[in-house]
């Protein structure tokens, strides 16, 4: 057992970094190591870490990088510095032994602040393509772990470690069918889509999924988790569709996968390790605004693996987004080969590899 460390974990920004640094964090505290999270000022963070009452979160101002020849660079280095000087107070009055950033531009600051002050760093990317800030990061980094194989061949230089992408304890242990129903208000006996677009919503998915409910077959269930930006309008144009629940915000997201025989989705990289987590087909949609298009490539992943159907917005409409849904519930064995190549994808222990790398990276040799 290697001694109790202190972990700074740097997650916030969107749930796709939050969710797996709180995976991180119960882990390395089961591990006898103690964790702070560095979150942002976001809705998003503070809604999301709400029910993780038993974890410490500090929030730090999130510093977003302009375009490198814009004027808001001098504006954004005199935010950025006053953000990495906050960080390394946290840092030393922590005492943190490591600092770990689990990716986009709110884990550079962290990052940069442990490295300056001599510490083990890390930075963890999920996505297939990843991210620039990210790459950025690394280069102040002992080692890079990542949730895909694919994203190697864009860190060169850098030593990294594929560990998967950390997902919540919750979602490893779902409840039963019956009890997910009844949370919901929803009948475990019915065929049953969910709908996310990721902790930010997606409103033109949203408003997709929406108007296929009418063309799917009547014992057909919807549970729709739409943003809360998108709720009432969603609401609203499914307000006639019975067995269709529309939430703004899910904080039972195990209870949602438990429920749901199928998932459409963006295709980021943290809602897509707890779809093959949970052993589900899924029909990817993937952001079309997402930098560098990373989101087909995490979708092509799964695509060309058996699990999913990608399909870009652009070739999507109402009732194609139906026919592909109905496909896959009633075509038996096309639902149990997509199930099988989702389960195949999923790396249930990425947070206790996560954690034992650090661990390795920190032992005395």
């Amino acid at each position: 057992m290697p001694k109790s460390l202190k972990i700074l974990i740097a997650c916030g920004g969107t749930g796709g970094h939050l969710f797996p640094g709180i995976a991180v964090a119960e882990a390395l505290r089961a591990r006898g190591h103690e964790v702070i999270l560095l979150i942002s000022e976001k809705k998003v963070d503070s809604e999301a870490s709400a029910k993780y009452t038993h974890l410490s979160f500090r929030t730090v101002p999130a510093v977003a990088k302009p375009p490198t020849l814009s004027l808001r660079m001098l504006p954004f280095l005199w935010k950025l510095r006053g953000s990495i000087s906050l960080c390394k107070s946290i840092i030393r009055e922590f005492k943190a032994d490591a600092v770990l950033g689990m990716g986009g531009f709110t884990s550079f600051p962290p990052v940069y602040a442990g490295h300056k002050l001599g510490l083990k760093t890390f930075i963890h990317d999920s996505n297939a393509r990843p991210g620039r800030s990210n790459v950025m990061t690394s280069r102040f980094c002992t080692r890079v772990f990542l949730g895909l194989d694919a994203a190697k061949a864009f860190f060169p230089n850098r030593e990294t470690v594929t560990t998967g992408t950390p997902v919540r304890p919750e979602i490893t242990n779902l409840p039963s069918r019956e009890k997910a129903a009844a949370l919901f208000d929803l009948n475990a006996d019915r065929p049953t889509i969910v709908v996310t677009g990721g902790s930010q919503g997606a409103r033109r998915l949203n408003e997709l999924c929406a108007q296929a409910a009418a063309s799917m077959p009547a014992d057909t269930q919807v549970l729709h988790i739409a943003g809360a930006l998108d709720f009432q309008r969603v609401s609203e144009i499914t307000a006639d569709r019975e067995g269709y629940k529309v939430l703004g915000f899910c904080q039972q997201m195990s209870s949602a996968y438990a429920i749901a025989d199928i998932v459409i989705a963006r295709s980021g990289a943290s809602s897509m390790t707890e779809i093959a987590i949970a052993g589900h087909p899924s029909i990817l949609v993937p952001y079309p605004y997402a930098a560098d298009d990373h989101q087909t490539r995490n979708a092509e992943v799964f695509s060309e693996a058996g699990a999913a159907i990608l399909i870009q917005e652009s070739d999507l409409d109402a009732e194609i987004l139906a026919s592909l849904a109905t496909s896959i519930l009633q075509d038996l064995p096309t639902y149990k080969r997509m199930t099988k190549a989702a389960r195949a994808l999923a790396v249930p222990d990425a947070a206790d590899r996560v954690c034992a790398a650090i661990e390795a990276t920190l032992s005395p040799s």
